[in-house]
């Protein structure tokens, strides 16, 4: 007999959370509230998975990601393939701030970079997207180290480390698994057409 499994899955800018859940495009704005559903796994009605898709928007992203952090058993962190290269700074930015959130780092939480609209050609790969995003972060990282302390003595750029001392960054470094998937909420046929997110479904199979 095997006991029906739940868990959290907390999702940063998931544009295509509709499109998850019911396989199809569907056109969305960038929200100002969080949402939840729960995700069947494929291929195991027993074990199932809470998703709880974060604000898009910029100023409410962190207040909602305080809120949920500590019950998220995965993070999805979705960029824009096609968009990457010129908000690749603000991209990084923001994923800094989530990998060095003290509870983040103490649950180790699987962590998903999900590379969407790989359905438009000019769109980057995953294995670019890393290589870039590990440039960025550990500019961030040599910046924010260089900080000036505060009178007690503390950084006032931030309480945590990114990654090992010493060397330059790159994903390995991190307490938790991160890996990168490529998919696309329009699918190959455009609007009319299936989502692809094969490698997110994977993803959420193992941690479900």
């Amino acid at each position: 007999m095997r006991c029906q499994c739940s868990s959290s899955l907390l999702s940063l800018k998931m544009t295509f959370f509709p499109q998850l859940l019911t396989g199809k495009y569907r056109d969305t704005q960038t929200s100002i509230t969080d949402s939840s559903a729960v995700y069947r796994v494929s291929n195991d009605k027993s074990a199932n998975v809470t998703l709880i898709d974060l604000p898009g928007h910029e100023s409410l992203r962190l207040q909602f990601l305080e809120r949920f952090k500590a019950a998220a058993r995965g993070i999805v962190f979705v960029v824009d393939s096609v968009a990457f290269q010129r908000e690749v700074k603000d991209v990084a930015e923001f994923l800094y701030q989530v990998l060095v959130d003290s509870t983040v780092l103490k649950n180790a939480p699987a962590l998903l970079i999900a590379c969407n609209k790989q359905d438009v050609t000019m769109a980057k790969s995953a294995k670019l997207i890393q290589q870039q995003l590990e440039k960025e972060l550990n500019t961030l990282r040599v910046t924010r180290s260089a900080a000036p302390t505060s009178l007690d003595g503390s950084a006032t750029g931030g309480p945590t480390q990114l990654g090992k001392k010493g060397k330059d960054f790159d994903f390995s470094q991190l307490p938790m698994k991160v890996e990168f998937v490529e998919c696309s909420a329009r699918g190959s046929k455009g609007e009319e057409g299936d989502a692809d997110f094969e490698g997110l479904e994977k993803w959420l199979a193992k941690i479900a």
